[in-house]
């Protein structure tokens, strides 16, 4: 099985990944792109895309790039985001990309972008189930 092939397995399996709508677009080693087409249903009252919204999407990607660098099931243990723009549009992409993995974790950070604009970047912690 590629890691591509386990990570979609993953993928699938996870019910609140499916229902945000988020997909899986490549998955290696090396890191993660996940994208997300944008619906009213992630809308909070002011037109744009809630926050909430962009940090599950940053932490699906935080989690699948740490545990594919470490070769193993993972979860995260923590990770901060920060917002850069508000995000309005079609859809959301998310590039993860392991910064340093030891046995046990991996530190990871994730960028957001609506289109070509980068709206946030997250870093956190993923370790080993």
């Amino acid at each position: 099985m590629t890691p591509f092939e386990f990570a979609q397995t993953v993928f699938d399996a996870q019910p609140f990944t499916r229902d945000l709508g988020a997909e899986l677009l490549e998955a290696s080693a090396d890191g993660v792109v996940v994208a997300l087409d944008l619906a009213p249903r992630h809308l909070q009252q002011h037109g744009i895309v809630h926050g909430g919204v962009l940090s599950a999407m940053a932490d699906i990607a935080l989690a699948f790039a740490g545990g594919l660098a470490m070769g193993s099931d993972a979860v995260t243990s923590e990770f901060k985001i920060n917002y850069i723009r508000p995000v309005t549009g079609a859809g959301l992409l998310v590039r993860a990309e392991a910064l340093g993995v030891t046995k046990r974790q991996a530190v990871v950070q994730a960028r957001v972008f609506a289109g070509e604009a980068l709206c946030c970047v997250a870093q956190g912690t993923i370790i080993r189930v």
